[in-house]
């Protein structure tokens, strides 16, 4: 089946999604090209481990060339089937950051997307939360996200994909969890920033989303529920899946994001948590 699209021309994004064009729909190059990431270069943050690395495997095996930007070196266990370069660099060092940013757009001749993973959190009850523990969570995860988009900004703009940005959010963004307050503040925040930037950046070429995962079934969230097996019980009861995540559940909510099936689509909070915030009571 082809149809004829057709449609008004902005200084937006829609410049480059709208115009005349003729694409045959039932066709599979259409849609494997929908997905594909084949000839854009992006950078990951945190994609050494966990959610990150599942992340940076999605993207890897729709084509694109990622840049994993990480404090911790990736494990010689854990093997990516495309093009990641591992970069060992401090994000909360903004100007070692920056030169790291300049240094690969320099060599790639761009980039086409920015996906903020990178974050921590500190388990203490808000009245005795150390200062100094908080001041770490609200700089790596909501400070240094900005920062890494306005480092960005100048080779998204410029993209010849469109410009992608998106950013780990998390089920504390929008449901209360006691003993990580800091984390559920900056995760809020993300949300916050994404809607932000979307509206101020809606005529640069540049789409900006963010992910919210449910539980994920990392090496560090299974070490957790072997030790406290009644908390695993209490979460999966939230989901109506009844199952956790896997990274690369998160991964592929990414590479939709990154690709031409989402060229309608930024300011969105997008949820992968098997239903757990819609389940109710």
């Amino acid at each position: 089946m082809g149809i004829q699209v057709q449609g008004r021309v902005h200084a937006g994004v829609g410049k480059r999604m709208m115009g005349k064009a003729v694409m045959n729909m039932g066709s599979v190059e259409y849609v494997n090209d929908l997905f594909s990431l084949k000839g854009h270069v992006g950078v990951v943050t945190g994609a050494s481990r966990g959610i990150g690395l599942g992340i940076a495997k999605v993207l890897t095996d729709a084509g694109a060339k990622v840049y994993n930007l990480d404090v911790v070196s990736r494990s010689s266990e854990e093997e990516i089937s495309g093009e990641m370069t591992d970069v060992q660099v401090n994000l909360m060092d903004r100007e070692e950051t920056k030169q790291v940013i300049e240094t690969i757009a320099e060599k790639e001749g761009g980039l086409d997307f920015l996906v903020n993973n990178a974050g921590i959190t500190y388990k203490c009850r808000a009245e005795e939360f150390p200062a100094d523990r908080y001041q770490r969570i609200q700089n790596l995860n909501l400070e240094t996200v900005f920062e890494l988009c306005k480092m960005c900004y100048p080779y998204l703009k410029q993209s010849q994909h469109i410009g992608r940005i998106v950013s780990i959010s998390s089920m504390g963004a929008h449901m209360g969890f006691s003993g990580v307050v800091p984390y559920c503040m900056t995760k809020s925040g993300v949300t916050g920033l994404t809607r932000g930037l979307a509206e101020e950046w809606k005529n640069d070429n540049i789409l900006v989303n963010s992910v919210a995962p449910g539980w994920v079934l990392t090496r560090m969230n299974e070490e957790m529920f072997r030790e406290n097996p009644d908390r695993k019980e209490a979460a999966l009861r939230k989901m109506m899946l009844d199952r956790f995540a896997a990274p690369s559940d998160i991964g592929r909510m990414i590479l939709f994001l990154l690709g031409k099936a989402s060229s309608y689509c930024t300011g969105q909070d997008f949820a992968v948590d098997g239903g757990a915030l819609a389940h109710g009571f």
